[in-house]
């Protein structure tokens, strides 16, 4: 049994096999080409039963009314038997994917983010991709049984932007809508990204969770969503230490978020990554992996890393879809114009002596091995790379604590006093830090500091009470340092990054010219990572 029809006309080539694709050739009988339908090829083929008849009616196909509802049923029938049918949960931070039937040809878009458990019979994927699979299951025609409880939620009371953006944050925020409200914007450090953030949560309207790198940043989010939106302290939850509140606007930190994704994940439509270059760090991007948010806004102010790991970063966020330096910015008065000034000192010949000897050391512990090998190579009980490594830090310290940079110190600190400037001093070490402070008699932030204190100092320095203030790594970011136009970097790295962050806690607006001064050593290591660290200005300056 089986729907016949007939062609009463000569068919071209191309007719013969647009025909063939619902039906099999018969034969012909007196002039007439005869087919019986097939609705197996008809479905795989991507025909309903609209588009049959249409074809059939096209070619002037000979068939009756009775026929014509067998072919429906038919295909209703064959699309029954071939309909695919999924279930998919949420459990254990990831989605489980549950075929009824085989998918086969469905899943080859999608292959590269599911994982298959051939015990199990189930694919598995990291919440991220679940707005992909579900609009690709959805393009097949695929049954979905959602059982993960993911809704996209609306803010209860639309927020009002209480702030007016600057031209530059008005084109990135407008970049960011561009690309489907996804993307990372780089901007220097006292440009305001905070304020971006806050505009694209009244511009989005969703259910929002940010992410920021210290509990410092934590206060300062949330005293910015509810002054830039006229928030109440209740509407924005703070999902940190002792206090674990989930609101529609909910701020945590890298840490935390960590530790509850899983919990956090399902409530919110929208993440906002602040400090977002810490995001690819191994324990870090399972926040963004495991977050249900397909709207998704990164903010730094150096995305790119030195170990080349940006390139994990863009793809979990979106890209850069915006970016401007600090040249940019201060040539149109967003930013204070700024210079930098390389100072060098030498070492005593006692501490040549004993920088030498233990360069030369250096050389034969390590073996033409990198740091990074090194350290690879001390962590599996490699003696020679062990006390290579400590012979490097004492070379270091050395250089660091150079008697002629704490001299070279002491002179730009008094002369830029007599300036009435607001100073900063950098260096990498608690003790020189505390020996800094003694030494000029101004207070010392290192992260043992405690918080009251810090924020105390921080406020007399704001005032002018205090006209300088030491601070070590601590004060590279997550922490609102006030104003100062003069910084002096005693200690660092060789990192880019450290020095943009560095660089920008002078940037803030004023009528001054803001300037860093480097104090390096001549003839030792700090020459290289001085030019290293410089060389960032090229993408300040792009």
């Amino acid at each position: 049994m089986g729907v016949y029809f007939r062609i009463n006309r000569w068919l071209e080539r191309d007719d013969f096999q647009e025909l063939l694709k619902i039906s099999d050739y018969v034969g012909r009988d007196r002039g007439r080409t005869i087919f019986i339908f097939n609705p197996s090829k008809a479905v795989k083929n991507g025909f309903d039963t609209e588009s049959i008849i249409d074809l059939l009616m096209s070619y002037g196909a000979e068939i009756n009314d009775k026929d014509l509802e067998e072919i429906k049923s038919l295909v209703e029938k064959e699309l029954e038997r071939k309909s695919v049918k999924i279930e998919i949960l949420y459990k254990d931070g990831e989605i489980i994917i549950k075929p009824e039937n085989f998918l086969g040809e469905v899943l080859n878009d999608v292959r590269d983010v599911l994982h298959y458990d051939r015990n199990e019979k189930i694919f598995k994927t990291y919440p991220i991709y679940y707005r992909k699979i579900i609009s690709h299951f959805n393009r097949y025609n695929v049954k979905i049984i959602d059982k993960t409880g993911f809704i996209e939620r609306s803010l209860p009371i639309k927020p009002v932007l209480n702030i007016q953006l600057r031209d530059y944050q008005k084109e990135a925020l407008n970049k960011w809508i561009e690309n489907s409200y996804r993307g990372i914007i780089a901007l220097p450090t006292g440009s305001g990204k905070t304020i971006v953030g806050v505009a694209a949560v009244a511009e989005l309207n969703k259910w929002t969770l940010i992410v920021a790198f210290t509990r410092e940043q934590v206060k300062q989010w949330k005293e910015q969503l509810i002054r830039g939106l006229k928030l109440s302290q209740s509407e924005v939850g703070v999902f940190h230490g002792e206090e674990k509140r989930i609101a529609p606007i909910t701020v945590s930190t890298y840490q935390t978020a960590f530790r509850y994704i899983e919990t956090l994940s399902p409530y919110f439509s929208f993440i906002i990554i602040d400090e977002c270059h810490h995001l690819p760090a191994d324990k870090f991007r399972k926040i963004a992996l495991h977050s249900f948010a397909y709207y998704r806004l990164g903010l730094s102010a150096t995305p790119y890393r030195e170990d080349g790991r940006h390139e994990e970063l863009f793809p979990m966020l979106g890209g850069i879809v915006y970016t401007k330096s600090a040249k940019e910015l201060a040539e149109e008065g967003y930013l204070a114009p700024f210079m930098i000034k390389v100072v060098k000192v030498d070492l005593t010949p006692e501490e040549m002596k004993i920088y030498k000897d233990l360069k030369d050391k250096y050389s034969k512990l390590s073996r033409g091995y990198t740091f990074e090998e090194l350290v690879s190579r001390a962590k599996k009980g490699d003696e020679e790379a062990a006390e290579a490594l400590r012979i490097r830090s004492q070379m270091r310290m050395l250089v660091h604590m150079a008697k002629e940079k704490i001299e070279a110190l002491k002179k730009i600190f008094y002369e830029e006093l007599k300036k009435k400037s607001k100073i900063l001093i950098f260096t990498q070490y608690i003790d020189q830090a505390e020996e800094i402070g003694k030494l000029l008699g101004i207070p010392v932030i290192t992260g043992e500091t405690d918080p009251s204190t810090r924020k105390k100092n921080f406020e007399l320095f704001r005032s002018g009470y205090y006209k300088a203030l030491v601070v070590t790594s601590v004060g590279d970011e997550g922490i609102d340092i006030p104003d100062a136009n003069v910084g002096i970097l005693v200690a660092g790295t060789g990192s880019r990054r450290q020095f943009i962050q560095r660089l920008g806690r002078l940037l803030r607006p004023k009528e001054r010219e803001a300037v860093l001064y480097e104090i390096i050593v001549r003839n030792t290591f700090e020459e290289a990572e001085s030019r290293r660290r410089r060389s960032a200005l090229k993408d300040l300056e792009s």
